[in-house]
């Protein structure tokens, strides 16, 4: 399993510079290193002085590049489906439709790199994967796909389940389903069953490896432009949504004054000097060291023996943050975007019975 490194900030602050320098700097430590970018354009590789391919390609001792084409990614997995589709169902209806003549609709770019970024991780061939993506709220709705497809399987599933029509159909759903898939029936649900369950599994495991700061981290870039500090603290903040580590604060181009220090506060600020023309080795040396991310603050801490849970949210007072519960699940909306926090057996169903803001952090009672 490879770690996978992602850098947040407003356009211009030199995120894909960061991203070179890191990949760089681990594939000089001897880490095999993928550089991913989603840029389709040619100034990627203008950076890299080399032109990139829809492949993986060598670039350097250790370090390979590949920049992403959503056209080849959607017919490469509009494939799949269809080897998928032909497994499970007996008339498969996909046959007839080709991935050559499909095109990229809004919103599919995000889920089709998550995807090539989890076939990467999957391969064994890499120790550190660098994606280089918006770096923006796009990037955190992509890393929070398998956290929300995941609430949305395990919700609907219920939600049809104990209502008169689930109940209803339930009986006549097994044998229908058993006549159409070459599966058979032994029980359970629609989720229970080879398709169902692989894709549960896939969205479990996304959901474990973002949330894991050994598995995937992102840091924030910034230089002392006002603007660029603002976005970088409310992505900060937005980060912890999705279940994002923020490792640090790279400073691009300027030096950290006690005011910045204490905006950031707990993360480490480094700064970053600029490049001068091919010379990559002063970033290289000024990259801080990534296997430290586990150190700073966690996105979220359940406590069952307290009955608390504890969520990071930087960068937002008690005013912009909500807290609802409707249903068995407690929803935070915090940076234009809802979480609904996945709760342990022990809490599951249970009222909040309180919540305060402190330091930072939004502490929940049950």
């Amino acid at each position: 399993m490879a770690f996978v490194l992602t850098f947040l900030g407003k356009g211009g602050t030199g995120r894909s510079t960061m991203a070179i320098a890191a990949a760089q700097q681990s594939a000089a430590q001897g880490k095999r290193v993928l550089l991913v970018s989603q840029d389709p354009t040619p100034a990627f590789g203008m950076l890299l002085n080399t032109p990139l391919s829809a492949e993986p390609q060598d670039i350097a001792p250790n370090l390979q590049a590949v920049q992403l084409q959503m056209t080849t990614l959607l017919e490469r997995n509009w494939e799949e489906l269809k080897k998928q589709e032909a497994q499970y169902l007996r008339t498969p209806f996909f046959k007839a439709v080709y991935g050559q003549e499909l095109s990229v609709l809004p919103g599919m770019d995000s889920a089709l790199a998550l995807n090539a970024i989890r076939e990467f991780d999957a391969s064994g061939h890499y120790d550190v994967i660098i994606y280089d993506g918006e770096g923006d709220q796009t990037t955190l709705r992509m890393l929070g796909m398998p956290e929300v497809f995941s609430w949305y399987t395990r919700r609907f599933r219920q939600v049809f389940a104990e209502s008169d029509l689930g109940k209803t159909l339930s009986p006549f759903i097994p044998p229908i389903a058993a006549a159409v898939l070459n599966v058979n029936w032994g029980g359970g649900d629609l989720f229970s069953q080879p398709a169902g369950q692989q894709m549960t599994n896939m969205l479990d495991q996304g959901r474990a490896a973002i949330a894991d700061p050994n598995r995937f981290a992102a840091y924030l870039v910034t230089t002392a432009d006002e603007a660029a500090i603002a976005t970088a603290k409310y992505l900060w903040g937005s980060a912890q949504q999705v279940g994002v580590t923020i490792g640090g604060i790279l400073l691009n181009q300027s030096t950290p004054s006690e005011t910045l220090q204490a905006e950031f506060s707990p993360l480490p600020i480094t700064s970053v000097p600029s490049r001068t023309a091919s010379d990559w080795q002063p970033l290289m040396q000024a990259m801080p060291d990534f296997n430290q991310v586990s150190q700073v603050p966690r996105p979220i801490s359940i406590h069952v023996g307290d009955r608390k849970v504890s969520l990071f949210l930087p960068g937002f007072d008690k005013k912009q943050v909500k807290l609802t519960q409707y249903g068995p699940e407690v929803t935070i909306e915090a940076g234009d975007q809802r979480r609904n926090i996945f709760l342990p057996p022990e809490l599951s169903g249970r009222q909040v019975t309180g919540a305060k803001f402190q330091d930072g952090y939004l502490i929940i009672s049950f």
